[in-house]
């Protein structure tokens, strides 16, 4: 059995905080899981894609996700086949990173408007097919505040079909330096077994 694992990172920066945790939350899914399971990990930076704003067409643009093209294309396909998503970023503005929030955005249409008036109940029809469970991380400073970044996590989730299992929130001592999570023992075993309760869930 093949699991479909995905991570975006919102980070700007390569081997940052954000970064190693999402991957110790992957690598100890992928070991927690039964022997005849294979997991299939894309680990997309966000920063690294070419990814526009949404633009606010105010149509549905079925049977795409989106009118426009560009690296959300093929991202898209792996959101709608994920089994599992991890979700990271660092704190900017008491929000998720830039990066991070053009993801979001675009993924407006994934649950598109019902102009038809196909289910009277609800204003927007879902269209992905099942839910998964995921999870996030998330990086900023010493006093920073978390909850504003979490929230828009969380409404993402609910948007996309994904069932929040667990938030893993690293402090950082010094916002010069990147990366010093991997010294922290403590919040990597965090991450770790936020992992193996993703695995109890796949």
């Amino acid at each position: 059995m093949t699991i479909k694992l995905l991570s975006l990172s919102g980070s700007p920066v390569r081997d940052s905080s954000t970064d190693i945790l999402l991957q110790e939350v992957a690598l100890a899914i992928a070991q927690e899981l039964p022997d005849d399971y294979e997991i299939e990990h894309t680990f997309v930076r966000l920063n690294e894609r070419q990814i526009m704003p949404c633009q606010a067409c105010g149509m549905a643009p079925q049977p795409d996700f989106c009118f426009y093209e560009d690296d959300m294309t093929s991202l898209y396909e792996k959101l709608a086949e994920c089994d599992c998503l991890l979700v990271g970023s660092p704190i900017h503005f008491d929000t998720v990173s830039s990066q991070l929030k053009l993801f979001i955005d675009r993924c407006n249409c994934v649950r598109p408007a019902d102009f038809d008036n196909v289910d009277p109940e609800h204003d927007f029809l879902k269209i992905l097919p099942r839910k998964r469970p995921g999870a996030m991380v998330l990086v900023g400073g010493e006093n920073g505040w978390f909850e504003g970044a979490r929230r828009c996590i969380a409404g993402f989730f609910k948007w996309v079909e994904v069932v929040n299992e667990g938030l893993v929130e690293y402090r950082s001592p010094d916002f010069h330096k990147y990366g010093l999570v991997r010294d922290k023992l403590e919040k990597l075993a965090e991450a770790r077994e936020l992992g193996r309760k993703l695995a109890d869930k796949l």
